[in-house]
């Protein structure tokens, strides 16, 4: 009896440990949509899990229409990550298309405060979707990924969360750092337009609005008399700086330059390139350091005027 009991017990504790052998061992396959959501993703959940892009690396997400093999990586997936409120319509026209009701979709923008769009082209009501070029954005993104995946895995929760913050608290220091830099810099009348909506959430952090933006649409170089009245807007607002796009060729933004003399600066948009771990952190402290930049030049440009 007492041989029968052991028995039972030592093919119990082998039970036990197989089934958490293989949890630990099946590794949640995790989706993502645009360059900056492996950043995040991978900063979140370090090798306790596979990420797979649901496209190539070198897509352009403005013109990108659905292939046979999206339908193949996202029938891999066991949940997907997606911005979901524009810049990755596509995805969404895939998953609709795999009729998957298992496949986990994370909204990793629904605890953000959104910007309404700028522009000629955005309809009405429509939303800004460039979050991932944005501080605090990017940190309520990563927190709200993190927390989703922690349902989804429990046994690996607090390693993810624990991840997060320490993302987080990245993204904190820089900002802080920033605003070190800045000090007691007069700011207030900075006058900036953009060659895209993209910029407005890394802009309003430090406090400084765009008041114009010239592309009729994300790609689309204006008509010739778009230009003209660009210009004259520019001309008139006193537009101190114009932000424009790090891997976009923009023509046009030379010639705006030479008929207003307005000082040009450029932003990564963080969706071209590799899929890389550290992109997001390195590109936004590039645009970090590229804004302050900008804002001292404006600072030096009014005080001279004052002069």
């Amino acid at each position: 009896m007492k041989k029968r009991a052991f028995l039972r017990r030592i093919l119990t504790a082998c039970a036990l440990l197989a089934v958490s052998t293989s949890t630990f061992a099946e590794k949640l396959n995790i989706g993502i949509t645009l360059q900056p959501y492996y950043s995040y993703v991978k900063a979140v959940v370090g090798d306790k899990a596979e990420i797979i892009p649901l496209v190539d690396a070198g897509f352009n997400p403005h013109n990108y229409l659905p292939q046979p093999n999206d339908l193949k990586r996202l029938n891999q997936m066991d949940v997907i990550v997606v911005n979901g409120i524009g810049h990755d319509d596509f995805a969404l026209k895939v998953i609709q298309a795999a009729q998957r009701d298992d496949l986990v979709v994370i909204e990793a923008n629904k605890e953000v405060p959104l910007l309404p769009a700028m522009g000629q082209s955005v309809g009405k009501g429509a939303v800004n979707p460039h979050t991932f070029v944005g501080l605090s954005t990017t940190i309520q993104k990563v927190y709200t990924i993190a927390s989703e995946l922690s349902r989804l895995d429990p046994e690996n929760a607090a390693f993810y969360r624990k991840n997060a913050r320490k993302y987080a608290k990245a993204f904190r220091l820089l900002k802080r750092d920033a605003m070190l830099s800045l000090g007691q810099l007069d700011t207030a009348g900075m006058k900036v337009a953009t060659t895209h909506n993209a910029y407005g959430y890394i802009l309003q952090e430090f406090g400084v609005d765009v008041a114009a933006v010239i592309e009729p649409a994300h790609g689309v170089e204006p008509s010739a008399s778009q230009l003209q009245e660009t210009i004259e807007k520019i001309r008139q607002s006193g537009i101190d700086v114009l932000f424009y796009e790090l891997n976009m060729p923009n023509r046009f933004v030379d010639t705006i330059e030479e008929a207003t003399g307005v000082q040009l600066y450029r932003f990564s948009h963080m969706t071209h390139g590799e899929y890389e771990t550290n992109k997001v952190e390195v590109e936004m402290r590039e645009n970090v350091a590229t804004l302050i930049e900008a804002m001292k030049f404006v600072a030096s440009k009014h005080a001279q005027e004052k002069a």
